[in-house]
């Protein structure tokens, strides 16, 4: 907690954030003493990496990189296996290479030349996982970087990335849901990606976006969409993907209405790809039952899930506020 706290007393050194360090850190700190069977293990892990020399974080494409770091790599796997499983990434320290369930560069090529340059922007990323890609917001020069992410695990893998680097003051996690943040209009980029369709309300989703938003400022999409015609979404009874909390599927005509309602301009469509077992697919740091994408793909037709619905296909928009 006294490293949590020492971090984010960092980050938010800034004129802008001071107005709502106090609410920020509180909710935090609850948010980090929930009860989980796992923390003493994850704790134990953790305090380990930090005793660890420190590396220099860096961009190794298509790995986020840490290099220079005086431990065997056998002592770090050792202690990053301690947070199976690790969904985004992937990662490299020193010659250890943390192969993620999901190959984050591939959907952040898709992107990256379409967005307004992070460059001296303050940067919010909702539903940020281990912060693979808050990290690499921060490294395109990101004035500040916070991604926001309330799965405890997932708190936990960005500690023990960060305890293996000299850390700056420009990247954070915070636990939290984005409907536990206080009111924002300072960030000039917003990214949600993969979020829209676990909400179980995509307009307030949508809307409590916004309250994060600067005058001005560009959001980020990426969602699951599905072919039809505006008006049309897919509402998977039961799971989707054999995943359970999937509400809504929008075409996309669909989701530039929910959009256009919600008070977005300039809405642009940058990519649609469907996604492959070649960005999301099993490896052995997702754990002792690994199951990945190709498990939830009809197996005599791979346009299909398991359950019968198209297969995951996702857009990325780029709007404004």
């Amino acid at each position: 907690m006294k490293l949590f706290e020492e971090r984010f007393n960092l980050f938010f050194n800034d004129l802008v954030l001071q107005k709502y360090i106090d609410e920020c850190l509180a909710k935090s700190i609850k948010a980090l003493k929930v009860k989980n069977g796992n923390t003493p293990k994850w704790n134990e892990a953790l305090n380990e990496l930090n005793a660890l020399s420190k590396g220099h974080l860096g961009l190794n494409e298509p790995y986020l990189s840490i290099n220079n770091m005086d431990a065997l790599s056998e002592i770090i796997e050792s202690k990053l296996r301690k947070f199976l499983p690790w969904r985004k990434g992937p990662f490299i320290l020193n010659d250890l290479i943390l192969d993620s369930e999901w190959q984050g560069d591939m959907k952040w090529q898709r992107l990256k030349n379409d967005i307004t340059p992070l460059k001296n922007r303050r940067v919010l990323d909702v539903g940020a996982g281990n912060g693979y890609f808050t990290l690499r917001m921060a490294l395109e020069g990101a004035k500040k970087a916070l991604g926001i992410e309330p799965f405890l695990l997932f708190n936990y893998q960005y500690a023990a990335i960060n305890a293996l680097h000299k850390q700056d003051s420009k990247s954070m996690l915070l636990p939290l849901r984005l409907e536990e943040m206080p009111s924002m209009p300072i960030f000039e980029s917003v990214f949600s990606m993969g979020v829209l369709y676990h909400q179980r309300d995509h307009m307030l989703h949508l809307s409590n976006l916004k309250e994060m938003m600067a005058s001005d400022s560009e959001l980020i999409l990426e969602t699951l969409i599905v072919d039809g015609d505006k008006g049309y979404s897919l509402i998977p009874e039961g799971r989707y993907a054999n995943m359970r909390n999937v509400h809504c599927l929008p075409s996309i005509e669909t989701l530039k209405s929910w959009l256009i309602d919600s008070g977005y301009r300039n809405i642009r469509v940058i990519d649609i790809s469907q996604t492959t077992p070649n960005e999301q697919r099993k490896t052995q740091w997702i754990g002792d039952n690994p199951a990945s994408l190709e498990d939830f793909l009809d197996p005599s037709n791979a346009s299909l899930t398991v359950e019968g619905h198209p297969a995951p296909t996702r857009a990325i928009i780029i709007c404004n506020n």
